[in-house]
């Protein structure tokens, strides 16, 4: 009997909670995988074997065909998804098709799901190789987590810690039938190159590697927790109040090493990938030792750092678009999404633009055109916008994105900051607030 069983399996399992998708790729890793779950009589309700047609095969849909009729078998539910797996100028044929594969199980995966990957141990001592040849650091060098958090619900590997011996075994010994994938074959791509070529010259002077790299992956994974549980509350306390900006003057007395580490920590909690040492150095000159006055930009991942007052902010392209024409806000809706991506919402308050002035003009946005003033609640004199907005500290790409708000053709304030004196009125529960949101990152 094969020495691989559900219960080494079970502990990243939980006995309750929603649905259960296993990446099903037909293989025999991902088929082994769904055989183990769909044996448990409380689990096969809940699982659900998912297939991504990359369309890269012509092979394509006859193996979707095959998994389907492998889930029907096992009874348990069968979704095929069709992705566009192309790679762009300069990406790697792997590169796009795990990022389209990523990207759809994302937006499937809902709150309490668990998504469940077959990668097992070998797959682990691979990856651990390809990021050590590139350079990687701890956080990389700790390869794949057991589970992780993963959209909306949590992404967990079960057989990390399988050798692929075992899974053999247990397809040889429940005689599975599974697809072979010719382009594994392929040696051009990077990790069949190590699978095929690297790893067998390896195994043959140390024939435990897949099990001695693995447990340097969690070695790296304790000194990256430890790392992260350093960083964490540091990064909170140099984050401005939104949550959209690193001091800098925070990072000054600080030396290299931590510097980067908090920077690699805030790239992370942004959703970028880790930074190379050469950006890290980049973002150190060019951001945290020049003057306060300058005004650097640098591109990196589809965003755009900036600094303002000694502040470092990671911004889409999207957030220096301002309005491009007057827009009229529609009656009788609370909120409207700007053409760069930004979003107005009223909020009912105690004070701001009375709602019977608001429901009964004609809202109209506009972008700045330069000369305009607001004469402010409970201040003497009328002020610039410009000055205004120097006051506050807003920044210049923010002063150009911020609608302005008239009412039957009068500027009544700036989106998310100031209401005109004349608009301005304090009535319990009876006034809008507008609250600005910037351009998300996708």
């Amino acid at each position: 009997m094969s020495a691989l069983a559900y219960s080494a399996i079970a502990p990243l399992i939980p006995a309750a909670g929603g649905r259960i998708y296993i990446g099903y790729s037909g293989g025999i890793d991902s088929h082994v995988l769904l055989h183990l779950c769909a044996g448990q009589a409380d689990l096969q309700p809940r699982l659900t074997a998912v297939h991504i047609h990359h369309g890269l095969q012509a092979q394509a849909d006859s193996w979707a065909e095959h998994c389907r009729r492998q889930a029907a078998i096992l009874g348990t539910g069968f979704l095929r998804i069709h992705v566009d797996a192309r790679a762009a100028n300069g990406e790697s044929p792997e590169a796009a098709a795990r990022q389209a594969r990523y990207s759809a199980l994302m937006e499937l995966i809902q709150p309490d799901d668990l998504l469940l990957f077959a990668q097992h141990r070998e797959d682990q001592m691979e990856t651990v190789l390809l990021q050590l040849f590139r350079g990687a650091g701890i956080q990389g060098l700790a390869a794949m987590p057991l589970a992780a958090p993963f959209g909306d619900g949590t992404l967990a590997r079960p057989l990390l810690h399988t050798a692929k011996s075992a899974i053999r075994e247990y397809a040889r010994v429940h005689g599975l039938n599974w697809i072979e994938d010719p382009s594994n074959q392929n040696s051009d791509f990077d990790r069949n190159f190590l699978r095929n070529e690297v790893v067998p010259l390896l195994k043959r002077r140390w024939p435990s590697l897949d099990k001695t790299v693995a447990r340097s992956a969690r070695h790296c994974g304790e000194a990256a927790a430890l790392l992260n549980a350093w960083s964490e509350p540091r990064l909170g306390r140099l984050l401005n109040p939104a949550g959209n900006g690193l001091n800098l003057d925070g990072l000054q007395s600080l030396e290299d090493a931590a510097i980067n580490g908090l920077l690699r920590q805030w790239f992370g909690s942004l959703g970028l990938k880790p930074p190379s040492q050469a950006l890290l150095e980049t973002v150190r000159q060019q951001f945290l030792h020049t003057g306060a006055n300058a005004s650097p930009r640098l591109a990196i991942q589809g965003r755009v750092l900036k600094k303002y007052r000694q502040t470092l902010y990671c911004l889409t392209e999207q957030s220096f678009n301002p309005l491009p024409e007057p827009l009229n806000w529609p009656a009788n809706t609370n909120s409207i999404r700007l053409p760069d991506g930004s979003v107005l919402s009223l909020t009912a308050a105690g004070s701001g633009i009375g709602q019977a002035l608001w429901h009964n003009s004609r809202i109209t946005l506009k972008p700045r055109s330069g000369g305009e003033k607001l004469k402010l609640p409970n201040r003497a004199g009328r002020h610039d916008l410009k000055k205004l907005f120097q006051e506050a500290g807003i920044p210049p790409w923010e002063r150009s994105s911020r609608p302005l708000i008239y009412l039957n053709g009068r500027l009544a304030g700036v989106a998310g900051l100031w209401v005109d004196e004349w608009a301005w009125t304090q009535i319990d529960a009876g006034c809008y607030r507008i609250a600005w949101q910037p351009p998300q990152s996708v």
